[in-house]
């Protein structure tokens, strides 16, 4: 029932993952892609830039088993302004844009074979699917899921141990469970709010989804 305050610092933190080295990454939609030191709290700059070019505003990233980071760059896009985009940060140090034309990029998570990423696009109500090419690069980039309703649209995305894919939909006040093929198996329902913004899996046996609720300012937990 304890709450540890870990840091706090200028920025404007939107998605974290945990490296398996233990260093936490953190999409911060003010300053890029900032390293945390679990240990003392220090917040560093990781990848502040596309080269000359500011991030119109880095939202949330996962790692590939290689090592390769993936996020998104929301900014305010839209569908006024479909320019967000879908980055890759290899191993080796090299950026690469991989789409740039992506009305409000936001969750993203890698299938289980990492030759495809699955990502929510606020805006458009959607979860588009982006083969990744054995060269680095993509192609037949398209709409895997398109929801409707809501206030907002997919946020975080998430996938479990049997390729489902459960997807946070912000303003419906659910997660929703998809199979690989895209069919809707389950919807669960929030007890607080309708902001249904992020999902990660834990528990000893990785089968408890939790779920941060904006709204009410709450970490849900379900069994799954």
């Amino acid at each position: 029932g304890y709450i540890d305050l870990i840091t706090e610092y200028d920025g404007a933190p939107n998605g974290l993952k945990i490296h398996k080295d233990g260093r936490i990454f953190i999409a911060d939609f003010k300053n890029g892609i900032m390293l945390l030191d679990p240990n003392n709290g220090e917040v560093t700059p990781h990848l502040v830039r596309d080269g000359e070019k500011e991030f119109k505003g880095v939202n949330d990233l996962v790692f590939a088993g290689n090592g390769d980071l993936y996020f998104t760059d929301q900014g305010l896009t839209g569908l006024h302004d479909p320019t967000g985009r879908l980055y890759r940060h290899t191993q080796s140090g090299r950026l690469e844009c991989l789409v740039d034309n992506v009305p409000s990029p936001n969750g993203l998570v890698l299938n289980q074979e990492e030759d495809m990423v699955y990502l929510n696009v606020t805006r458009a109500n959607a979860v588009w699917r982006v083969p990744l090419l054995p060269d680095g690069g993509v192609m037949k980039v398209g709409t895997f899921i398109q929801l409707s309703g809501g206030y907002g649209g997919p946020d975080g995305l998430a996938m479990d141990a049997k390729g489902n894919l459960v997807v946070a939909h912000v303003g419906m006040g659910a997660v929703w469970l998809f199979s690989p093929l895209g069919e809707p198996l389950y919807r669960i329902h929030t007890c607080k709010g309708l902001a249904t913004t992020n999902v990660a899996y834990g528990g000893a046996d990785n089968s408890t989804l939790y779920i941060t609720e904006s709204e009410s300012g709450c970490i849900l937990q379900c069994r799954m």
